[in-house]
C-alpha cells in the first residue's frame, strides 16, 4: 500500500516489438485499470531480464525506448502511472541477490519458463535465465505490490514470489506485502496464427505467425488471410478441433467487445474468408489511433526525456524505501550519509 491506495505492478521486456498478444493479454488491461484511482501504478521497461539472451546494443536501446513509447501510445498515462526503465533502479539488482539468497534450487529447478528458454537457447543457458524468476520477485516486492496483471504463462513466477516473500517475512517480520494475480477475462493468451496451439511469439521466426503493433494494414490483413484454420468452414468456438478459428474469435472479441457466442451468430452461414477479412480489418482499425500517437512521440524526444526522468526518480523513491529496510532486517551496515 502507498498511502491508502493498493499499488499495481507489471512490466515487459524490452526486446523486439510488442505484439498484438501483448497488447490484448496484459497492455490493454494495464490501460483499462489506469484510470482507477484505487491503484498506485508501477509499469517497468524490464531492460535487466532482456540481458539473459545476447543483445545488439544499439537495437536494444532503440527497442527499449520504443516500448517506453508504445505504453504510452496505447493510453498509460506517464502522469499517472510510474512508466520507468528498470535497469535506472539499482534497487532492483540489489534486492535480486538478497532474494537469491532466500530462494532454494529446488523452486528454481521446477520453473517450466527456463526449461523452454534453456531448450531454444542451448548455447546460453547463463546463470541469470535461471534466477530470472528471483529478479522478478525483486521487481514485484520492492514496491510492497498488492495486484500483479499477469498472463497465465507467468503464473508460476508470481507463487514463487509470494514463496520467497513469505519465507522472508516469517524470518524478519511483516516486510513485503504478498502479492495477488490479477488476470484479464479477455485475451488472457493470444495464439499463432500459423501454429494456434502455441503463444503468439514476438521471436516466431514464422513472420505471418505474429501481428505486430507496429503492422501496418496491408500486413495486418495479409497475415490474418494466411491464417491457418481447418477443413471445415463454420466459424464456431472449439479450442480443441478447432484451434485457429477459436483463436481469431478470441482475438475478434477482444478487439470488439462481443462476445463468441454473438461473434458465432454474426458469421454464421459465411466462409472463413469473410471472417478472416473482418478479423483483419477489426484489429487495424484498433491499432490506427496507438500507431499515430506512437509516431507523434517518437518525434517529441523531449517529452518522453521528460517522463523518463520524472518517472524513474518516483520509482527510485519507492523502491529505496523497501531496499533500506530489507538491508536493516538481514543485517547489512547502514550507508554514512
Amino acid at each position: 500500500m502507498i498511502g491508502d491506495k493498493k499499488v499495481l505492478y507489471s512490466g515487459m521486456q524490452a526486446t523486439g516489438t510488442l505484439t498484438l498478444g501483448n497488447y490484448l493479454g496484459a497492455l490493454k488491461n494495464w490501460v483499462e485499470l489506469s484510470d482507477d484511482d484505487a491503484y498506485e501504478r508501477f509499469y517497468g521497461v524490464m531492460d535487466l531480464h532482456s540481458l539473459t539472451l545476447r543483445q545488439n546494443p544499439a537495437e536494444f536501446r532503440k527497442n527499449a525506448r520504443n516500448l517506453y513509447a508504445l505504453y504510452v501510445a496505447a493510453g498509460l498515462d506517464p502522469e499517472k502511472n510510474c512508466i520507468y526503465f528498470q535497469s535506472h533502479v539499482s534497487a532492483h539488482a540489489e534486492l535480486g541477490w538478497i532474494l537469491d539468497c532466500f530462494t532454494y534450487m529446488g523452486e528454481l529447478n521446477r520453473m517450466t519458463q527456463f526449461k523452454d528458454k534453456a531448450a531454444k537457447h542451448a548455447d546460453n543457458i547463463n546463470a541469470g535465465l535461471y534466477t530470472y524468476p528471483v529478479l522478478m520477485a525483486a521487481d514485484i516486492l520492492l514496491y510492497q505490490t498488492d495486484v500483479v496483471p499477469v498472463g497465465i504463462d507467468q503464473r508460476q513466477h508470481l507463487e514463487i514470489c509470494r514463496d520467497i516473500a513469505l519465507r522472508f517475512n516469517n524470518i524478519y517480520g511483516d516486510v513485503f506485502t504478498i502479492p495477488e494475480a490479477y488476470i484479464g477475462k479477455a485475451g488472457a493468451k493470444i495464439m499463432s496464427l500459423q501454429e494456434p496451439e502455441r503463444k503468439m511469439s514476438k521471436s516466431d521466426e514464422n513472420a505471418n505467425a505474429t501481428i505486430y503493433l507496429l503492422d501496418d494494414v496491408d500486413t495486418v490483413l495479409r497475415k490474418f488471410k494466411r491464417a491457418v484454420t481447418d477443413s471445415e468452414s463454420e466459424v464456431r468456438y472449439d479450442a480443441q478441433t478447432k484451434p485457429g478459428i477459436s483463436n481469431l474469435i478470441d482475438i475478434y472479441g477482444a478487439v470488439t467487445g462481443k462476445t463468441r457466442e454473438e461473434t458465432e451468430r454474426e458469421f454464421a452461414g459465411k466462409g472463413y474468408g469473410d471472417f478472416k477479412l473482418a478479423v483483419g480489418e477489426a484489429v487495424a482499425a484498433r491499432l490506427r489511433p496507438l500507431q499515430k500517437r506512437y509516431q507523434e512521440l517518437v518525434a517529441d524526444k523531449s517529452y518522453i526525456d521528460s517522463c523518463i526522468k520524472e518517472n524513474d526518480g518516483k520509482a527510485q523513491y519507492f523502491a529505496g524505501k523497501t531496499l533500506r529496510k530489507v538491508q536493516k532486517k538481514v543485517g547489512l551496515t547502514e550507508r554514512i550519509r
